[in-house]
């Protein structure tokens, strides 16, 4: 991973897709899609209005994403979210939909999980996805239809 020098305090920063520590992170994401030729493009997002935001310790990602959804969702998608921090992922989640809410006020958020890539967290003896989301509000709307992936949202207060 390369340092930042410039990455100094607290909270989230935006960084450009293409940042070299961001994709960094991101290599390490579930997500992360891995070309047969080989080729690794600099930029990782995606189209659409995007907010890349890393720690400033570098030890976190959280990429929102506004774009059309071929699945009908509407509002802007949590596309990425990577925590190698010692923070609790569920207060970097509730402080990065801040940021997201003042890019875009007032929209609904959601994402993605993937059962088979993502390990649930034991509650209470049961398994629970998206458990992170879950403590910084968001809650449960459904199933995608091709992929089969649990859809969660959240909504400003």
């Amino acid at each position: 991973m390369s340092e930042q020098p410039f990455l100094f305090g607290d909270g989230w920063i935006e960084v450009k897709d293409g940042n070299d520590t961001a994709r960094a992170l991101f290599d390490r994401h579930y997500s992360r899609y891995l070309y047969a030729d080989g080729r690794k493009p600099k930029i990782f997002v995606g189209p659409g209005e995007k907010l890349v935001l890393l720690t400033t310790d570098a030890k976190a990602l959280c990429v929102w994403r506004k774009f059309i959804s071929a699945d009908g969702q509407d509002g802007v998608n949590c596309a990425i979210f990577r925590n190698e921090s010692d923070q609790r992922a569920s207060d970097l989640m509730q402080s990065a939909m801040t940021v997201a809410w003042q890019r875009w006020p007032g929209e609904r958020l959601y994402t993605y999980i993937d059962t088979y890539q993502v390990p649930p967290t034991i509650v209470r003896g049961n398994p629970v996805w998206g458990y992170c989301f879950r403590k910084a509000g968001w809650r449960f709307c459904g199933v995608s239809k091709t992929r089969k992936l649990i859809i969660m949202e959240a909504f400003a207060a």
